[in-house]
Order: structure tokens, then C-alpha cells, then sequence
């Protein structure tokens, strides 16, 4: 038997003090490092938390920068809405305030619908939108009713506002609520809450960065139930910066009335810069009413109009541009070797191989320089000279004046056109480039096609003899243009041509300036969309007003002023105009925007007489036809919010390639352009 001493007891008893004291010591300490970190190192982090727990914070939308013209006039700012939220923390008796809602703001069955429904989605504190836009009426009655109608809060916000309505509908956009999937995608909460509103098209949705702005915040103190305590200080929103445009807003809607009830489109370029003074796409849709909330039978009529008024036709229509480019292709047959002062004689008609190629004038022109046939535009010389020398010299000059170009301008969509030759086709189409190819380009028909924009920007180079590049934002860095290949004599050939075709007896007598010492230079245009066959030219070819508005030739005009010492250039295309309607034609249209500039009453004054023969301005018969259309027939339901902007891309992208294609067969033999005389 072991006996255990005393002093054996004492040292085991010490061993497992020790130990079990190291271990105390142990877990204080890491109790210790663990409330050191929380304390120190995680305290902000806590601290946060629980403030979260205990203030709940909504965002209140920022105040958009107004988009403005080159003379501080708002082409796109903010006026004051009112609306009408519910909390649904303070809501009582809610079937009870949902009907004196429904009394007072004369809700629709689908308002109260969606408001039930958004009531069941929302947290306590987040207001449920039941109207905006509100005029001061029926604010007011809600406002003074408020003691019995616990949970209402009308409030006093910003909507966006166009002055010129559809006059910029295609320039600016508009904008409307976040969809479900840029929710998605940005998880950014400011997207869902009410009255915030982001840009959909144009300039609103390009140029989104710099004109939404910071969000301020609305901060309320809640229980752990979501339960209201009290409001807290709130953070001011951040205004969005204002952004200046090159465009003259009175210019910019003259041009919008002036264009009439065409389908088409302007551009006016400053020469002395490239700025763009004027960007017009007509019909165009209310950016008002996109933002507010499209009707029914507004929407019916933009998505049914042939007139395709949801398209931006400056930038996204594509046209065989005519006759306009033949003072280019004759700064470029210069280019190549060809003398201007060598006659071709015009006999009205030119045979290539089994084709026949047809002048405008049916009987001819006789014997023409460049300077004469392109006052006359007669087709035959320039078949002859461009076959002499091959449209693969022709082509790097149309795309040094501007065809086919892409400019850097703050829009999502363009398109830019094409400017063919050898190489082009062998890529495109496997096959090599013919001399009816050559003959078919040489009168802006076949494969070339241009926008409205690259147009102007043509006739602004032969203005100014310069590769003026266009602008639309003010500010920032401006590279001076370099001069053109051409020569400054090649260049005056061409201007005094541009001259005689107006001034001189050539085919745009009508666009002839009313102001003394002030002339215009400029070419007309039209532009085949159908076959013209050899049974139709013996028996008479068919007038344009005979024939239905989608077979009609495609009206054109480029043109700047004053002629002798160019300070603004402007291109105008009217599709399937015909040449049908005097004062709705290309040169007195070109004419009067020009008059503008220099003499605006005058350009008014003659707005003013003509434009009631057309229903009025554009405002007044878009109502007239909105109008109209609801009284005649059922409308079936609007688009939803989230789907306006898609269904409106895609009727003006079918638009854009509709227009596209409804051009001749380019190896059509049996060709020649419609130039009337003017």
C-alpha cells in the first residue's frame, strides 16, 4: 500500500492550482482581446447597425439638370409637382381613406389596384405613390381634408418639363420610371422610389451621369416593429449639373413648324464651328406625355402613323441622297484629272451595254459643263464622266466631305450610311463593282445612302472648304478643321454652281432668298424608291401625287448662306414628299429656315400665313389627330411604363429599316432621277 505524504498532497494541489489558474487566465485574456476588438475595432460597424435598427432612411430623388440652348433658354427643366403618397405606418382605417382618395383625385379601377397592391409590398415607412402631377385643385383638396385622412401625405416635388414639347421630342427624350430590370441590375433603391425618374431617350438617357445628380435622404426613427417614432433631420438632395447645347431653341422650333406636316427632317450647322444650331425629326411624340404617362389613343396614333414619328430620322434614317451630292462628286471628278470646262452632250437618255440610263429632262440638255450640270443636274454628265473615271475616285472624297462618317455625338443609336465602291462590294456581295454601279452612284442612287446629318455636314465643308466636324454639347476642347483636298478655285466652281441653281435658273428657283444682299447657294434632290420601268417612261411616267405617299420620291436640299461668304449650312430631307406641295417643299422650306437667321420676322410672318393651311402648328394637330382617333374607335389598353421605351425602339428600328430598303434595285439599268424643275 502507497501511502501519499503530505508534502506529495501539497505539491499536486499547487500543480493543479497553477494549471487550472493558467486557464482561467487563458479565457480572460481572449474574453479580454474579444471585447477589445468589438469595443474598439468593431465599433463603428455596430454602431451602424444599430442606428440602422433604429432609423430607416428613404431617398429623395435628386433634381435633374436642365439641359439649356446656346442662349440659357430650357430646352428640357424642372417645374414644380404635385402628388399625392400614402405611409402606410400612419395608415388607419384604409379602405376608408382609400375611397375619399378615390372621390377627391377621381382614381380608375386600375389606380386602386395598383395602390392595394403596392400597399401589400411596401415597408411601413416607404410611401406608396397614388398620384402625381396633380393640379393645384385637387392638391388643395386633399390638403385641407388631411385631419381625416390618417397616412396621406401630399407633397410638394419636381417633374420634367419641355417647353417645345414635340419640337424636341427626338433632340432631348424624355424620361420615365426605372424598370423592373434596371432595378435588377443596379439594386440602387433610389431606382423604386416615387417620383424619381431616369432618362429613356436621347439626350435625357445619354447624357443620364451628368444630369441626375445625388440623392438626398429622408431620415425617420422607427421601434423594432417598423413602428414610426419620430422624423429626423433630412439630407438635401444634390441638383444634377445643367448641360448647354450648341442649338438655338427659337431656331430649333421654327424648324419643327416650319417642316409642316412632312415626314422628315432638318439640320442647320454654324460654319464657322461645326455647332449644330438645329436638329429636327418630324412628326415626333410629346416627351410631356412620355414622361407623365402616354394615353391610350396618343399612343395608338404614334405607333400607327406612317409618317413614323417614334423614329429619329436625323440619325437613324438612311436615303439615297440624290442629286445633293453632285456638287461633291464634282469637286472629286476635279479631284481625278476631269477639266470642268469639257462638255458632255446630254441627249436624254445613255446607253450602256443592254441598259439604258435616262436623264431627268426627257428631251436633254444638250451640251453642258460641270458648272451648268450641276445648276441643271443633269444626270448624263456626270454618267459620262464618273464611267471615265471609275466611282473608286469618287468615293474617298464623298467620305472626306462626310458620308459614311461617324461623329461623336452623346446619342445611342446612329446610323451611318454607306459610300461603295470596288473593294465594298467584293466584300459585301462576292460579285465585282459594274459601270452601272459607277453610273447608278455617280446620281446618289444605288448602294450610297447618307443620314440627314451627313448631309449638312457636306454642305458645311463646301461652305467652308473645311472638315468642319459637328457638335452638339458646349464646352470642352474644339481641334481646328483642316482645310479639304480641294483647291480654292475647284471650290469656287462648285459654290457658283450652288449659286446658279438657285440664283441663276437652275432647278431650285423657289428657295431664292427675299432679303436684299443676302443669297443662297444649295442643291436640290430627289431620291427613287421605285422602279421606274421602260413601258412606264414610253407611255409617260406617273406624277407623285398620283401615286400612294409610300411610292413617292424622297424630296432633298443642302444648302448654306449667305452664298458669298457662308456663315450657316443646312440639309433638309422629306420622305416620299414628292414635290407634291409647293410650300411643303424642300426649297421654300430651306429658303425660310435661312431667312430665319437673318430676317426672323420675316420667316415668321410667313410661317404665320401658310401654317393654318395645315391645321395649325404641331401641337394643335397632334391634338387634332389624338382627338380624332379616340372618337372614332375603341383603344385597346396602354403600354405599361416598362415597355414604352422597348415598343418605341422597335417601331422606329422596323421604321429605320423599312426606309432602308425601300430604295430601287441598284442594278436597275433602266434609271435616271425625277428633278423637277423649281
Amino acid at each position: 500500500m502507497v501511502r501519499v505524504t503530505e508534502a506529495a498532497q501539497a505539491y499536486s494541489f499547487s500543480r493543479r492550482a497553477v494549471t487550472l489558474g493558467a486557464a482561467q487566465g487563458a479565457v480572460a485574456l481572449v474574453l479580454a482581446g474579444r471585447m477589445t476588438w468589438l469595443a474598439v475595432f468593431e465599433n463603428e460597424r455596430y454602431r451602424v447597425m444599430a442606428e440602422s435598427n433604429r432609423v430607416n432612411v428613404t431617398s429623395v430623388p435628386p433634381r435633374r439638370g436642365w439641359i439649356i440652348d446656346r442662349n440659357n433658354i430650357p430646352l428640357a427643366h424642372n417645374r414644380t409637382d404635385f402628388r399625392v403618397d400614402i405611409i402606410p405606418d400612419r395608415l388607419e382605417n384604409r379602405e376608408k381613406v382609400l375611397a375619399t382618395l378615390q372621390q377627391i383625385l377621381s382614381l380608375t379601377p386600375e389606380d386602386m389596384a395598383r395602390i392595394q397592391t403596392d400597399l401589400k409590398r411596401a415597408s411601413g415607412f416607404q410611401p406608396v405613390q397614388v398620384m402625381e402631377n396633380l393640379d393645384w385643385d385637387r392638391f388643395a383638396a386633399v390638403s385641407v381634408r388631411l385631419p381625416e385622412l390618417p397616412g396621406v401625405a401630399p407633397t410638394r416635388g419636381f417633374a420634367r418639363s419641355y417647353p417645345l414639347g414635340a419640337g424636341v421630342g427626338h433632340l432631348i427624350g424624355y424620361v420615365g420610371a426605372a424598370s423592373a430590370e434596371q432595378y435588377k441590375k443596379d439594386k440602387d433603391p433610389l431606382l423604386v422610389t416615387p417620383g424619381f425618374k431616369l432618362g429613356k431617350d436621347g439626350l435625357e438617357k445619354s447624357l443620364e451621369p451628368e444630369l441626375r445628380g445625388k440623392a438626398g435622404a429622408k431620415r425617420v426613427e422607427v421601434t423594432a416593429h417598423g413602428r414610426l417614432v419620430r422624423e429626423l433631420e433630412t439630407r438635401p438632395d444634390e441638383p444634377g449639373k445643367n448641360v448647354k447645347l450648341t442649338i438655338d431653341a427659337l431656331l430649333q422650333e421654327y424648324v419643327a413648324r416650319r417642316l409642316g406636316t412632312n415626314s422628315g427632317s432638318a439640320v442647320v450647322i454654324d460654319v464657322a464651328n461645326g455647332d449644330i444650331l438645329a436638329m429636327v425629326s418630324m412628326p415626333a411624340y410629346d416627351p410631356n406625355s412620355f414622361s407623365d404617362g402616354i394615353s391610350q389613343s396618343e399612343w395608338k396614333m404614334l405607333s400607327e402613323d406612317d409618317h413614323v414619328p417614334l423614329m429619329n430620322k436625323v440619325l437613324q434614317g438612311l436615303y439615297p441622297p440624290g442629286s445633293t451630292v453632285k456638287p461633291m462628286n464634282g469637286l472629286a471628278l476635279m479631284h481625278a484629272g476631269v477639266d470642268p470646262h469639257a462638255r458632255v452632250v446630254c441627249s436624254g437618255a445613255m446607253r450602256v451595254g443592254n441598259g439604258v440610263f435616262h436623264c431627268h429632262k426627257r428631251g436633254g440638255h444638250g451640251p453642258l459643263d460641270l458648272r451648268n450640270a450641276i445648276m441643271q443636274s443633269c444626270d448624263i454628265y456626270f454618267y459620262e464622266m464618273v464611267r471615265r473615271v471609275g466611282y473608286d475616285a469618287i468615293a474617298p472624297i464623298a467620305r472626306a466631305m462626310g458620308l459614311g462618317q461617324k461623329f461623336d455625338l452623346p446619342f445611342s443609336t446612329q446610323r451611318y450610311g454607306t459610300v461603295p465602291d470596288s473593294a465594298w462590294k467584293l466584300r459585301r456581295y462576292k460579285s465585282k463593282w459594274s459601270v452601272a454601279d459607277s453610273l447608278n452612284a455617280s446620281i446618289g442612287q444605288g448602294y450610297v445612302l447618307a443620314n440627314p446629318l451627313q448631309l449638312a455636314v457636306m454642305a458645311s465643308r463646301i461652305a467652308s472648304g473645311r472638315e468642319l466636324v459637328p457638335r452638339l454639347v458646349m464646352g470642352g476642347p474644339q481641334q481646328p478643321a483642316p482645310p479639304l483636298a480641294a483647291t480654292p478655285e475647284q471650290l469656287a466652281i462648285v459654290r457658283d454652281a450652288m449659286f446658279g441653281v438657285i440664283n441663276a435658273g437652275g432647278t431650285g428657283g423657289a428657295a431664292r432668298m427675299q432679303i436684299p444682299g443676302v443669297t443662297l447657294a444649295g442643291k436640290t434632290g430627289t431620291a427613287q424608291v421605285r422602279r421606274i420601268t421602260m413601258a412606264e417612261r414610253r407611255s409617260g411616267v406617273l406624277k407623285n401625287a398620283s401615286l400612294p405617299f409610300k411610292l413617292r420620291d424622297h424630296a432633298l436640299l443642302v444648302c448654306f448662306a449667305p452664298a458669298e461668304n457662308p456663315k450657316y449650312a443646312a440639309a433638309i430631307v422629306l420622305e416620299h414628299n414628292g414635290h407634291t406641295i409647293r410650300n411643303l417643299d424642300t426649297p421654300m422650306i430651306g429658303r425660310d429656315i435661312m431667312t430665319f437667321l437673318f430676317d426672323r420676322k420675316r420667316a415668321i410672318d410667313t410661317l404665320h400665313e401658310i401654317e393654318p393651311t395645315w391645321g395649325g402648328d404641331y401641337t394643335a394637330r397632334m391634338k387634332a389627330q389624338a382627338d380624332a382617333l379616340k372618337a372614332a374607335q375603341d383603344v385597346p389598353p396602354p403600354p405599361t411604363p416598362e415597355d414604352t421605351a422597348e415598343a418605341a425602339s422597335t417601331v422606329a428600328s422596323e421604321a429605320a429599316n423599312a426606309i432602308t430598303s425601300n430604295t430601287v434595285d441598284p442594278s436597275a439599268a433602266e434609271r435616271g432621277s425625277a428633278e423637277p424643275s423649281q
